[in-house]
Order: C-alpha cells, then structure tokens, then sequence
C-alpha cells in the first residue's frame, strides 16, 4: 500500500510538471511568492520561435508610477531588482528592424507622448547600474497607450498575431505599450 502511494505521488508531480513546462509555451505569467515585485516570465512559440521574457512585476500599491516612481525620459531597466530581458532563438524583425537572435537586457525610456524601448547587449545587470547606450542594438520608439483599467502588478505579453507574426506588450497602471515582432 505504501508503494502504491509513492508512485500516485510521483506520477501526480510529473503530471503538474508536464502541465507547468506546456503552460510555458503559451503565453505564462508564473509568478514567485513572498516578494513585493516578485519574479516571473511570459513566453510564447511564434512560428517556431521561442520568445522569453524574464523580469521581476512591482505593483502599484496607490502609488503614481509614470511620472512619479518612474521619472520621465529616464532609462528604466523596466521591472523590479534586475535588469529586465528578453531572449529569442530566431533572427526577429522588431518595429522594421532586426534583431539577431540572443538575450538582451530588455530598458524603456518611458515620457508622456512617446517610449523608447531599448535592447541592449548586456543583460545580465542590477536594475540600470550598468547600462550603458554603447551596449545598446536596437532602439525605437512606440505611442503609449492609455488604460481605462489601471492594471496592478506589472505585466508582459507575448501573443502570436499571425502566421509569422506576434505582439510584444508591457502593462502596468494605466499605461500600455506594444510592439510587432516578425520572425525571420
């Protein structure tokens, strides 16, 4: 009887293994617990392409963000702790621009009218301490977009949008932005 436990323990884990590694695929927000900006990741397959992203999601905890916590035309490292990032296996078009196929640290530099979003070839940093714009291998910027829902905890989607195609978005109060990827 002990034995037949065991193994309903073992069979029920490597089913919630299994489940938890597809849910990956998609598109995942996993979030850790005990921390105020706990650390998560969304992720998706775009027509073979796996795109990740890996950063830690603050709350807004009836705090004004953008252009209170977040000063305007600053860079931020766009999460909590570490440097944000974003990794892809395959060549991408971003926005008309490529984007070779790595690990990037992922940094906006968010103001009213306009973001500019940044990919920057280090990505393993403490928050911006070592960003430097020389490191920088793309940059453009986007329109944010405003929400009629403040959206608490900061939050990142990677959505297939197509056969070859996939949008790419940050929420977090009541702001949004996105951007296309194109797989190459």
């Amino acid at each position: 009887m002990k034995n037949l436990y065991y193994l309903f323990i073992l069979i029920l884990i490597g089913c919630n293994s299994a489940n938890h590694s597809h849910e990956n695929h998609q598109n995942s927000n996993s979030l850790s617990t005990g921390s105020l900006s706990p650390h998560t990741q969304a992720m998706a397959m775009i027509n073979g392409a796996h795109i990740h992203i890996d950063y830690s999601s603050p709350s807004v905890r009836n705090r004004i963000i953008f252009g209170g916590l977040l000063a305007f035309d600053e860079v931020w490292q766009s999460g909590a702790h570490n440097a944000t990032w974003i990794e892809t296996d395959y060549d991408l078009l971003i926005e008309g621009k490529k984007l070779e196929k790595g690990k990037y640290g992922f940094f906006t530099i968010p103001s009213k009218e306009e973001w500019t979003v940044i990919f920057n070839s280090n990505w393993e940093q403490h928050g911006k301490d070592e960003y430097d714009d020389k490191d920088d291998v793309l940059r453009f910027s986007v329109k944010p977009e405003e929400l009629e829902k403040s959206i608490e905890s900061l939050r990142y989607e990677v959505k297939e949008k197509g056969e070859n195609e996939g949008l790419i978005s940050l929420s977090w109060e009541k702001t949004r932005t996105l951007f296309h990827a194109k797989v190459q």
